[in-house]
């Protein structure tokens, strides 16, 4: 061992590895960037034809940057595109999707959190059969429940509505979100639930004073499943919504559709990227959180 003038042992440098390119590493690499391409070339395409006029994409340069950018088709997009026999641009389906995708949202990370709760500590009588059902639920695909659903809500007088639109979102989404909670609480240390217990709390002092502040990370997941999975829903709006609020999806889907002379493919790609928005912007405002949510246990089984 080598010391100092003052008699302190001095520690050898430490020698970082050199990393090399092995085949391995080559291959990783020339993966990711196909997979990267494979997404930002179709997003590239779509923002450049945008911002061109007609005339330019008529030249059939689909990769050309645009010699004469313009807004013009972002504001037809959202103002005057016709979606049908309405030519009010997209404005109206994107406030249509915030009054579906809120309370939708709201509604089925609440109900999601009581049952993973209740399934994790309480675990009353016939928990498991419950449990077993909502995972049923959660593998059938939506289609064979349209018709039966579409009857239900008739016969409620909920059907093309607002409330009858949530309704449905809630409950697709109940079972997704019931074993994200259940799976997230169960990783949680019993004595924690014991303990408040002795001190005498009950079941929802428990769960709202106890239990809810520390499932941030899972709510953070839960919200960014719920709402890209409602904002991007198209059969189920297009269904139960009605004509007075039909989503941006739908609307979108009638101003690619909606042919009166030309094909105005600028304002359809203008339109395609206001639609997808919110979902962008939700991953790259939260993507950290999301991150940190799967690595506190959130998909866990």
């Amino acid at each position: 061992m080598k010391r100092d003038a003052i008699g302190d042992i001095v520690l050898p440098p430490v020698r970082r590895k050199q990393r090399r390119l092995t085949p391995a590493r080559i291959g990783v690499y020339a993966f990711l960037v196909t997979a990267a391409l494979f997404f930002l070339v179709p997003l590239y395409v779509m923002l450049v034809t945008s911002v061109k006029p007609m005339a330019e994409i008529r030249l059939g340069n689909l990769f050309a940057l645009p010699m004469a950018p313009t807004l013009a088709p972002w504001e037809s997009a959202w103002k005057s595109a016709c979606t049908g026999l309405e030519c009010e641009g997209i404005r109206g389906g994107f406030w249509n999707s915030v009054w579906i995708t809120l309370p939708s949202m709201v509604l089925s990370i609440a109900i999601g959190a009581v049952n993973g709760y209740a399934l994790s500590f309480w675990r009353p009588r016939g928990a498991n059969v419950l449990f077993a059902v909502l995972m049923m639920g959660a593998f059938v695909p939506g289609q064979v429940m349209l018709y039966p659903l579409v009857r239900a809500l008739a016969a409620v007088e909920l059907y093309s509505s607002l409330p009858g639109i949530v309704l449905v979102h809630v409950i697709f989404g109940m079972p997704t979100m019931t074993l994200l909670f259940r799976n997230y609480y169960a990783a949680l240390p019993q004595e924690l639930f014991k303990a408040a217990r002795i001190d005498g709390g009950g079941f929802w002092r428990i769960f709202l004073e106890l239990m809810l502040p520390m499932s941030t990370p899972v709510i953070v997941v839960a919200a960014i499943m719920q709402v890209t999975n409602i904002w991007n829903d198209f059969l189920l709006g297009l269904v139960f919504a009605g004509s007075d609020h039909l989503p941006m999806t739908v609307q979108l889907n009638n101003i690619i559709n909606t042919t009166t002379g030309e094909r105005l493919y600028n304002v359809n790609m203008a339109a395609t990227i206001l639609t997808s928005m919110v979902p962008l912007a939700l991953y790259f405002l939260s993507g950290r959180w999301f991150v940190r949510g799967i690595a506190a246990g959130a998909v866990k089984g």
